[in-house]
């Protein structure tokens, strides 16, 4: 079914809506551009999807038009007028709920397997993914994370070690799941324009390593990275059990945490239990 929709641009001068500096809103309009965020995860005709910050709706319409069966959660409520337009136009896909989405759980709002797909207010981004990656529960009950952040932590979630960009959310995203970033979006594209660039990244689960606890790898990479120009031996000592996993590990106590690959950093919290 083809919806016709009035352009995004027209809806939001409407509505009187500008994009919010406090909710760290930046607004699409790019209708092609949307539709290529939206088909990242692939098909999503008949599944679930869940969204943050939606704002006007502009992802939102490039996901319902793919078929999908939208959960939207919003904070600001100058936008659920426009959301509401969405609803009417596209029947039983879509439902909003006014909200602050670090307060929201959906895997109790949902109630089956879904996607994650959203361009998330840079002021809590990093917080929604580090919830969604976190938990000893795997496999989680997402089945993608499709999600816009400032270029800065998209590279922080992909780096390798070695690198300066690596460190506990790199871990994170990587240790039980696939990221790479999906593809990069110029400054220009958004209303305002940020001061930085963005890349959507897509994160899709895999096997978790057996004996691993997300709780102690939490707890071990936060000692280090947390005094990450330390070497282990200092920034670990601190942590029960961790110096003498190093030794049972092989890994050396005079290397610095960005060196250590995340199937050592596995087999470490493996060791510590």
């Amino acid at each position: 079914m083809t919806v016709s929709l009035p352009p995004l641009r027209d809806v939001i001068a409407r509505h009187g809506l500008s994009a919010s500096k406090a909710l760290g809103q930046n607004f699409l309009f790019d209708e092609k551009l949307l539709d290529r965020i939206a088909a990242i995860p692939g098909s999503l005709a008949g599944e679930h999807v869940y969204e943050v910050g939606p704002g006007p709706g502009g992802l939102t319409r490039a996901l319902l038009r793919a078929g999908a069966q939208v959960l939207a959660v919003e904070r600001d409520h100058r936008c659920l007028p426009a959301l509401a337009e969405l609803s009417e136009a596209f029947p039983g896909q879509l439902s909003v709920i006014e909200g602050d989405a670090l307060k929201i759980d959906p895997f109790a709002e949902i109630g089956a397997p879904f996607h994650v797909v959203s361009n998330l207010p840079y002021n809590v981004g990093t917080a929604l993914a580090v919830g969604w990656l976190g938990g000893n529960a795997w496999p989680p009950r997402w089945k993608s994370l499709t999600l816009m952040f400032q270029r800065e932590v998209a590279d922080r979630i992909i780096a390798a070690p070695g690198t300066g960009a690596f460190g506990r959310l790199a871990i994170l995203a990587q240790w039980r799941s696939n990221a790479a970033i999906a593809m990069p979006v110029h400054r220009s594209a958004f209303t305002p324009p940020p001061k930085v660039m963005s890349a959507v990244v897509h994160i899709t689960p895999k096997d978790a390593p057996a004996d691993v606890k997300m709780s102690v790898l939490e707890n071990l990479t936060g000692a280090a990275f947390g005094q990450r120009r330390k070497m282990l031996r200092q920034s670990l000592k601190g942590v029960a059990g961790a110096l003498e996993a190093l030794s049972a590990a092989g890994i050396a106590e005079d290397r610095r945490p960005e060196t250590v690959t995340i199937s050592e950093w596995c087999a470490l919290a493996k060791e510590v239990g």
